[in-house]
């Protein structure tokens, strides 16, 4: 009876821990690529944006990119600058702050605001304006749509959890096959 006992307890343990690994599966992301975006995404496991603030000069782009949430985010400019429109799971939206923005835009989720989702972008003068030629050399496309393209600047990070849940999560396979047939 005991023994029974300690086996759904710890059935019921190692279930709680697998759907945690599924609740922290979301990845932060910060890369520079070639084409000059920074990508922010959402940390799902502690309400965040990841990176919550990014320094950028003008003419690069801010990607907001996140792909299967649980809950639905959006990142809207407290000055209206930008928008990424309603709430949702998936969001792959890009925007170029243009020569001229330079300037702190601080942003947040609409319905995470309150639980202080909230990001800042730090946008400094073009590197362009520092040259004696002055001419602008930045391309970037606001529509791009491609997946993000890393390079020796990308950084990754994902919750410790997800390595740690696998092994859990093939114990409770086992334990549910053999003990709940």
């Amino acid at each position: 009876m005991i023994k029974s006992l300690n086996v759904k307890i710890l059935v019921a343990f190692m279930l709680g821990i697998s759907f945690l690994s599924l609740q922290a599966s979301s990845t932060a992301v910060v890369s520079e690529t070639q084409d000059n975006t920074v990508i922010i995404t959402v940390d799902s496991t502690n309400l965040r944006f990841s990176p919550s603030e990014v320094v950028i000069n003008e003419g690069q782009t801010v990607r907001f990119f996140w792909s299967g949430e649980f809950l639905e985010h959006n990142a809207v400019a407290s000055n209206g600058i930008f928008n990424t429109g309603n709430p949702q799971t998936e969001v792959d939206y890009a925007f170029t702050f243009d020569k001229g923005t330079n300037d702190t835009y601080d942003f947040f989720c609409e319905p995470h605001q309150t639980l202080n989702m909230i990001g800042r972008i730090i946008v400094n003068p073009s590197e362009e304006d520092t040259d004696t030629n002055g001419t602008d050399t930045n391309d970037t496309d606001t529509n791009d749509t491609s997946e993000p393209a890393g390079n020796n600047n990308s950084v990754e990070s994902t919750s410790s959890l997800n390595g740690v849940a696998v092994v859990p999560a093939f114990l409770v396979i086992a334990l549910v096959s053999r003990y709940l047939r």
